[in-house]
């Protein structure tokens, strides 16, 4: 199995124009030796795949990495619930390597970028 643990920061922005070390996400994922996530691998691991976002005054929330129909990919808070959902802009075509950008749409709909801090095995 290429189960792998990747830490995510917020990348620069208008409001923070160093980024944040304090504001991101960690989470589990099976990933090819490029960095790509892997579906199939996903699928018999799903339970392994966890999400903990971290953020400033908030309670850290846990949930899960999902694929969806169509191949795009998500972080899941209550399986109940689909408006807590944060889907990750085209995660199925990024590589989830350190230094490279993903952005993801948090719960308030403002997509953010995040840097790949690192990628360590489990």
């Amino acid at each position: 199995m290429s189960m792998k643990r990747i830490r995510l920061e917020l990348a620069r922005d208008h409001e923070l124009p160093e980024g944040s070390r304090d504001r991101g996400y960690e989470f589990a994922a099976p990933l090819d030796e490029g960095g790509h996530l892997l579906a199939d691998e996903w699928r018999a691991m799903r339970e392994r795949c966890r999400v903990r976002r971290f953020w400033p005054g908030q309670k850290d929330e846990f949930g899960r990495l999902v694929h969806r129909r169509g191949g795009s990919w998500a972080f899941d808070y209550d399986a109940k619930r689909t408006d807590d959902d944060e889907p990750g802009f085209k995660f199925d075509r990024h590589h989830f390597v350190p230094g490279e950008y993903v952005s993801i749409t948090e719960h308030d709909g403002v997509m953010r970028t995040f840097r790949i801090i690192w990628v360590r095995d489990l």
